[in-house]
């Protein structure tokens, strides 16, 4: 193969990635649109990267050890990428790659002045953008020059920065290679970034405009804050105009030299509005060329504008694809379940599947329209009456879009829409049988399911599955389980309201649910306990299950003394629990029974911090607490006046919460239960198609459609290119975090508490379990990777049920995500445990083992000195 050193721009576009790198493949594909201007220049191939890698001594064994090291040794990265970086630029440029780029050089001119930018094969993709990863230099001027600054070049891909965010997004090093763009250098009176859609807000109908005089380095590089600009439907909507006191400008000679503004410009918009405009029309039309949002690097010289570079914006969340031009607002549907990671394609697929409502799926996460909700004043009443019981935040994040009288048509109402939430209490007699009833017939259900799916394989699995799903939905929509719960949550809202406009007492359910019957979630919690109780007279089990590293520990257990029963305990809890794990709405997600280790270090936990009988115990004084609270309630009340009407209807609410608000966990745990059945079904079948050489590996289906597994089980063809597809987009829907309300525009809501009387510098959360308690925080993104003791307060992004076994072990509870009836809230008003939850960004602003304190019925945290 001939190798071929140098391409000019024109010779390039978007698809020669691998030959000259992203920035050179995106300046290609701009001087080929219509009415863009670049820069003229050219590109010195990865071949001559590669060229010159092989003549470097040593490389291959320090690529080794760079990829050794651990990408928080920044000593480590700093040492051996400054050693790499040294051995590049100390190799001689070949004749014959000299004389190519300097014949390159000799048709632009060689003595004009030139900008030498690296380009790297991983640069500037759809999914991930290496910004500042690599070097640029300025107004390099002469051959001798610019050959040093391309070996320059070559050496910046081993930048300490370039190699962490190498590491840290899983690419290895020696798939990436160099490419350099070398382009005569513009002398800009003014400079700035382009962004097609508002990098702040997302909504892709604003652009966003930073200016500022001279060189775009000053801007890039921080030294002046720019002029900013924002432009919506081809006007100007918004301007802050900066005091620009310093600029970077071009030296005669080679350079760049910053400058002081002259004081009568610095106050001076740096582009005049028809300008901005002009500049978004630019824009707008690069954007159509590659199809996404673009972040845009611009020159004006002599009132015309240059683009030097054009990359994707891969922090913005993407949108649910409508195709209907109309606007649409879209909740969460992670915000509710307590699962805001990706999900994987089959696990989407699944949900929407078994789901009531009709979802949309975007970076890899789940939303529903409420548009329609919104559009009718009845609906749309009920609909922020439930968002502000639940979540405060969704709801003032939806009362933000409403605000804006034209983004949500208004429709007449379309009759009736049922009693608001926490109006009258769903018609059902408060009685223990139904709910009995209700978790029998779950539990028949499950078992049929169990069953009756052993039998089928191939198309036929999908077939029946497809039969199962209806019976999973009319399951979840059954009327009276429907009425179960809102009864509890009803009488919960009921003794909430009037327990405080009658006594003044704020969230007093809180205790009057300690130790609910029939909780199958917080028993899930209490339950591990006694496990512990099994294992903890036995040394030689503790001692082994620290070093547990295999997930077929179990088998190993009974060689040694109490290991039988310990293995019996474990696997009994299995049988019941097993199913669950963390994100379990996605069906793709390891459950404990396939990856039992994940309770390892909370059983270890148990063992240390408890005494034996612990469950019991603790079961024991919440149910006792909450009939001294309802007793201490019912006096007090008897006092007041029209006191026996106020006390027999609180007597009747408190039966009715304790009756019914347990079972608010056990349809998520049915849902669960057969998902582990479809599981299991579903990957005996991906086992055999491996056997059949149609998959490589059966977890390949994970990033499959149920719909498109369907077709590879029916034609024994898989397409390998959109698995690995697939693969790249859910690792870099991984960097994404979710909002709570997405707009059509991409405009990404986040609504505010609007609370006074909270102390300065305390993190307002939305209060959901009273009590004050102050401690060590654990921050913990993992759980199998906490180490808690008696009296720490749990920090973390979101708890749904798997994360019940670390409540018994702490003393209080903040997340990042949770509404007033999700799981975390629910099992810490069961547990007693004073919680604050959607604390934005709890897990970065508290640290590890900073002594916080958590108000729990007051919803704040304050950080302790």
């Amino acid at each position: 193969m001939i190798e071929q050193y140098v391409l000019g721009l024109h010779e390039v576009d978007e698809t020669q990635v691998a030959v000259v790198g992203g920035k050179g493949a995106h300046l290609g594909a701009l001087s080929r649109i219509d009415g863009i201007r670049v820069p003229a220049g050219f590109c010195v191939t990865t071949d001559a990267f590669r060229r010159i890698m092989a003549e470097a001594p040593s490389i291959d064994d320090r690529l080794d050890q760079l990829s050794r090291l651990n990408p928080d040794d920044r000593e480590a990265v700093r040492t051996l990428s400054a050693e790499i970086r040294r051995t590049v630029e100390g190799v001689a440029v070949p004749g014959d790659l000299a004389a190519a780029i300097t014949r390159a050089l000799a048709r632009l001119g060689e003595q004009a002045a030139y900008a030498v930018r690296s380009s790297a094969t991983a640069e500037d993709l759809p999914t991930a953008s290496f910004a500042g990863q690599q070097d640029t230099y300025l107004n390099v001027v002469g051959p001798a020059a610019v050959l040093q600054h391309v070996s320059r070049c070559w050496a910046s891909l081993f930048t300490e920065r370039a190699v962490i965010y190498r590491q840290r997004n899983g690419i290895d090093h020696r798939t990436v290679h160099m490419a350099v763009v070398v382009q005569q250098m513009v002398f800009p009176d003014v400079a700035g970034i382009l962004f097609t859609a508002d990098p702040v807000t997302g909504n892709r109908k604003v652009a966003s405009v930073d200016a500022s005089f001279g060189l775009g380095e000053a801007l890039v590089s921080g030294l002046v804050n720019a002029d900013v600009f924002k432009v919506r439907d081809g006007e100007v909507v918004a301007r802050a105009v900066a005091a620009k006191q310093r600029a970077i400008h071009a030296l005669p000679g080679g350079g760049t030299q910053e400058r002081a503004v002259d004081p009568a410009r610095q106050e001076q918009p740096a582009l005049a509005d028809a300008q901005v405009v002009q500049l978004v029309q630019l824009g707008r039309r690069i954007e159509a060329h590659f199809g996404c949002p673009q972040d845009i690097e611009w020159c004006l010289v002599d009132d015309d504008f240059q683009i030097v570079q054009s990359r994707p914006i891969t922090t913005l969340f993407p949108i649910p694809a409508a195709g209907d031009g109309e606007n649409h607002v879209y909740l969460s549907v992670g915000h509710q379940q307590m699962m805001t990671d990706p999900m994987k394609p089959l696990g989407l697929s699944m949900w929407r599947l078994t789901a009531l409502a009709p979802m949309h799926e975007a970076g890899g996460r789940l939303f529903v329209d409420v548009t329609r909700r919104l559009a009718s004043p009845a609906s749309r009443a009920g609909l922020l009456e439930m968002a502000g019981r639940s979540d405060p935040l969704t709801r003032d994040a939806l009362e933000t879009v409403l605000d804006r009288d034209d983004f949500v048509p208004s429709l007449p109402d379309e009759g009736p829409s049922g009693p608001p939430p926490g109006g009258t209490p769903a018609p059902i007699e408060t009685d223990p049988a139904i709910v009995a009833e209700l978790i029998e017939r779950t539990q028949a259900s499950v078992a049929a399911l169990r069953s009756e799916v052993r039998t089928k394989h191939g198309p036929a699995l999908f077939d029946f599955l497809l039969e199962a799903f209806e019976e999973h939905r009319r399951l979840l929509s059954e009327p009276l389980s429907m009425q179960a719960i809102m009864a509890g949550m009803e009488a919960t809202w009921w003794l909430n309201d009037k327990l405080q406009e009658w006594l003044g007492e704020k969230n007093a359910a809180d205790t009057l649910t300690l130790s609910a019957p029939g909780n199958v979630t917080s028993e899930m919690g209490l339950a591990l306990l006694d496990v512990a109780d099994v294992i903890r007279p036995h040394p030689e089990v503790v001692a082994f299950l620290h070093d547990v590293r295999d997930e077929g520990f179990l088998d190993e257990l009974p060689k040694l003394a109490g290991g039988t029963e310990a293995r019996d305990a474990i696997k009994a809890y299995l049988d019941r629990y097993g199913m669950r794990c963390v994100g379990e709405i996605d069906i793709t997600r390891p459950r404990w029974s396939e990856r039992p280790t994940t309770l390892v270090p909370v059983i270890l936990d148990n063992v240390r911090n408890f005494e034996p009988g612990a469950a019991e115990r603790r079961f024991e004084q919440g149910r006792q607490e909450a009939e001294r609270k309802a007793q201490e309630v019912l006096v007090r009340l008897r006092a007041l006046p029209d006191g026996e009407h106020k006390a027999t209807e609180a007597k009747r609410m408190i039966d009715r919460v304790r009756t019914f608000i347990g079972y608010r966990e056990y349809p998520k745990y049915g849902i669960v239960s057969r998902y582990f059945v479809y599981k299991q079904a579903l990957l005996d079948e991906a086992e055999r198609l491996v056997r059949a050489h149609v998959l490589r590996d059966k977890e390949d289906v994970f990033f499959l459609t149920f719909q498109e597994f369907h077709d590879v089980a029916r034609t024994n063809q898989v397409d390998d290119r959109l698995i690995r597809q697939r693969r790249d987009a859910f690792r870099s829907y991984q960097a994404l975090t979710p909002p709570r309300l997405l707009t059509s525009d991409g405009e990404t809501v986040a609504g505010s508490y609007r609370r006074d009387g909270v102390p300065a510098g305390a993190l307002i959360g939305l209060p959901v379990s009273a009590g004050t308690v102050e401690g060590r925080a654990r921050v913990v993104l993992d759980m199998a990777e906490a180490d808690l003791e008696a009296g720490d307060i749990l920090v973390t992004a979101y708890t749904d049920p798997s994360w019940t076994p670390l409540f018994v072990a702490v003393a209080g509870l903040v997340t990042e995500v949770g509404g007033l009836m999700t799981h975390g809230a629910v099992i810490a008003r069961e547990y007693g445990l004073p919680a604050v939850v959607g604390v934005e960004q709890a897990t970065r602003l508290i640290r590890d083992g900073q002594r916080i304190r958590v108000h729990g019925a007051d919803g704040y945290v304050e950080i302790l000195p």
